[in-house]
């Protein structure tokens, strides 16, 4: 089995014309990133994040987040 990845979640952006991989040590770190960077990027067509997370040796699918996902963080 793998050693456990200091930065155990991953975003995955990925464009028409390109693809990006972010590492984060939490989940709110990873979906913090998302709200505060992705918007822009999503005016892009078919923009997608694809959210990962280290288990039992593994990436393992997450979440795949749209801009229709995004949302503000509550108050």
């Amino acid at each position: 089995m793998s050693a456990k990845p200091r930065k155990p979640w991953r975003v995955i952006v990925s464009t028409l014309e390109t693809q990006a991989t972010h590492s984060f040590t939490s989940e709110a770190k990873t979906y913090a990133f998302i709200r505060a960077n992705l918007p822009a990027i999503f005016n892009s067509p078919a923009c997608t994040a694809k959210v990962e997370q280290w288990e039992n040796g593994l990436w393992r699918w997450f979440e795949t987040v749209t801009a229709d996902d995004i949302t503000q963080e509550p108050s």
